[in-house]
């Protein structure tokens, strides 16, 4: 198989790093400045075992990827850019393409769904940070990410059979799930804390707003009736698979790096926003979440700084106080 990484950023730059030094043909997607310094240097792959350059081919359009039928998307982009990344597919890619979104949240995969009937969800695992034009880094070793692959809504195939074999012989631990959604609910409810961490300082205020976050999306997801696989399955499936390179600080996740990087906006919408969207379909109040949504977009739109906010603020509103 020969892959389309649409969205080349911290997730994606990563597995398409691993894919392309595994020797799978591999086309990357990406934007401004990034995709202008992987057109003039390669992209640059920052891990545990050293600094790698990987020479692909680079676009910011699915018109120039180079179309076969063996292609492969692995849709990596942030969930709220979703939507532009599919249009671009759709106009340019082949119908029956296989399109595997590796996105947080739950919604892409409705929307490629619509598009795509060949559509499938990755579980992505994979701690790593795009803070400078043409380089990511992992920041696990030896495995850099966990990639559990299913079809969606659910089952497995051949092509889930293929990308988890391509993802192994990229050194990354994959297995198929024909429940891939109800790991990615476990995986949303954890990302919860993700808008917290980006948004509000360090300290047990900002520790209990995300455990609140966290239990106020439990919560809605169950009176979704929705399955989910529990918290005790998801650390069995990582256990001690990902270990953090000691010579990286930590930084943040997804979110926090929108912030810091000031790119105007966030995929808040479709982390804590998703159990607000769920919360108003049921009639269940969601003030956590909602007052979480509401922060993050603020601080992304004014180019705020990133954990600049109280979180004891937002706990006192919340009781009323």
């Amino acid at each position: 198989m020969r892959y389309v990484v649409y969205g080349a950023g911290a997730v994606g730059g990563v597995i398409g790093g691993r894919l392309a030094l595994a020797d799978r043909e591999v086309t990357l997607v990406a934007r401004g400045d990034h995709l202008a310094a992987i057109r003039d240097r390669g992209l640059t792959l920052d891990a545990g075992d050293g600094r790698h350059r990987i020479a692909a081919p680079a676009t910011d359009t699915a018109a120039e990827a180079g179309w076969t039928d063996d292609t492969v998307v692995l849709l990596t982009v942030k969930s709220h850019q979703a939507g532009a990344a599919l249009a671009d597919l759709r106009a340019h890619a082949p119908a029956d393409v296989p399109v595997v979104c590796a996105t947080n949240g739950l919604a892409t995969e409705r929307a490629a769904l619509r598009l795509f009937a060949r559509t499938y969800a990755v579980c992505v695992m994979l701690p790593a940070t795009h803070l400078e034009p043409g380089v990511v880094v992992a920041a696990c070793h030896p495995t850099p990410a966990i990639l559990d692959v299913g079809r969606f809504p659910g089952g497995t195939d051949a092509t889930t059979a293929a990308v988890s074999a391509d993802f192994r012989a990229a050194g990354i631990d994959s297995q198929e799930r024909p429940d891939i959604m109800a790991m990615k609910r476990r995986k949303l409810v954890m990302n919860l804390g993700n808008g917290v961490d980006a948004s509000f300082a360090s300290g047990e205020a900002a520790d209990e707003l995300a455990r609140l976050a966290q239990e106020e999306g439990e919560r809605v997801l169950a009176a979704a009736g929705a399955a989910i696989v529990s918290a005790e399955e998801d650390r069995d499936r990582r256990g001690s698979v990902l270990r953090r390179r000691p010579d990286l600080e930590r930084s943040g996740g997804s979110t926090w790096q929108s912030l810091a990087r000031s790119t105007g906006d966030s995929e808040i919408d479709y982390l804590a926003g998703e159990v607000v969207l769920q919360g108003r379909l049921l009639g269940i109040p969601t003030p956590v979440n909602e007052a979480v949504v509401a922060a993050t977009r603020t601080l992304a739109c004014a180019g705020g700084r990133a954990r600049s906010l109280d979180a004891g603020d937002v706990l006192l509103s919340l009781r009323g106080e």
